[in-house]
């Protein structure tokens, strides 16, 4: 089995300077250090985890914590895709992933003691409900990083839903829609921020939004939100385009939509949110607002070692990635005179 003067001398370097590099140590030049691992990879050589952790102090585990009241776990497309890109960029930082929760087998035990029983040197929250007082624990007595959270003194990685639904709002205004529902998701952080910015959005572009037809659905839930755009199809008045929390509660409303015989967009239009692979093979294609869940996870793997290594040096930061606009085709360009008034 090759050791670390193998890759030294293979290298060309000193051992020091291997296990500097194997360790992202930042006195390393990036491509100095890219091509020490590169060399170890190729030679087979393995760092002595027991060493390792003796040395650095570290036991090199990132915990995370996803729970999911609707149990689609890892299907939900969109965290799936956060937390596989977490994987791979904590992975190449030389740290392990692993799920922890309340629960240990039959027994119960808070965040914080899960993450001390699996010695975890940091911890991504991914979903969870952040009102949970084991979870300001969490966050207070281990490095942290969330997803679309911010507690103060964390760093946090934020989709900037703001500035998407900014975008689908202009968008359903520049084809000439000025009657919108919109179906929310529940009561959380990313909830109070896209409405705040639908409003917002409505008001610079002189729409007014009638308040019965901002509706309460539920995040990733087809059911619930087919049946609250039934309620909506019910009215006589009823909207040209609805919004949905996102592309697979939308789907819920596209069936609905169908079993009254309506066909979007010609007789009714409707925008989802997130930009799953499917709503690109949908036909129409789903007029939708794309997370660049890719560059989220990589973020937080970013910052959490990075926390993890400089200690009480780190500032916690909050990162914004911004999504892009997928215009697709489900919703119609109305002509002005069939656009209606500003209700």
């Amino acid at each position: 089995m090759p050791t670390l003067r193998d890759v030294a001398a293979a290298c060309g370097v000193s051992p020091a300077t291997v296990s500097k590099a194997l360790n992202n140590a930042p006195d390393v030049g990036q491509e100095t250090a890219q091509r020490i691992r590169q060399r170890a990879k190729e030679l087979g050589y393995h760092p002595n985890a027991v060493a390792r952790t003796l040395k650095t102090n570290r036991s090199y585990s990132i915990g995370v914590l996803f729970e999911d009241e609707m149990h689609s776990g890892l299907t939900h497309e969109f965290f799936s895709s956060v937390l596989d890109a977490l994987k791979n960029g904590v992975e190449s930082r030389g740290y392990d992933v692993t799920f922890i929760s309340k629960n240990l087998g039959a027994a119960s035990m808070s965040y914080l003691d899960h993450c001390r029983y699996r010695n975890c040197d940091g911890v991504v929250i991914a979903n969870v409900d952040f009102r949970d007082p084991s979870v300001a624990e969490l966050v207070a007595g281990i490095p942290a990083v969330t997803i679309d959270y911010v507690f103060d003194g964390t760093s946090a990685v934020m989709s900037d839903n703001a500035r998407g639904m900014r975008e689908l709002v202009t968008y359903v205004y520049n084809q000439g829609h000025r009657d919108l529902a919109l179906i929310h998701g529940e009561e959380t952080a990313v909830t109070k921020v896209r409405m705040a910015s639908f409003y917002r959005t409505c008001r610079d572009l002189g729409i007014t939004v009638r308040q019965d037809l901002a509706i309460r659905g539920q995040f990733n839930n087809p059911d619930v939100c087919g049946r609250v755009t039934r309620s909506i199809l019910e009215r006589p008045d009823r909207p040209t385009c609805i919004f949905y929390p996102d592309d697979i509660a939308l789907l819920g409303g596209m069936t609905e939509i169908e079993r009254w015989g309506l066909r979007v967009p010609e007789d009714i239009s409707v925008v989802g949110f997130d930009g799953i692979k499917l709503s690109r093979f949908l036909r129409p294609e789903l007029t939708t607002l794309r997370q660049d869940t890719q560059t989220m996870g990589a973020e937080a793997a970013r910052l959490l070692t990075q926390a993890i290594e400089e200690n009480k040096a780190f500032m916690p930061q909050v990162v914004r990635v911004p999504g892009s606009l997928q215009p697709g085709g489900t919703v119609s360009r109305l002509q002005p005179q069939s656009a209606g008034s500003d209700r």
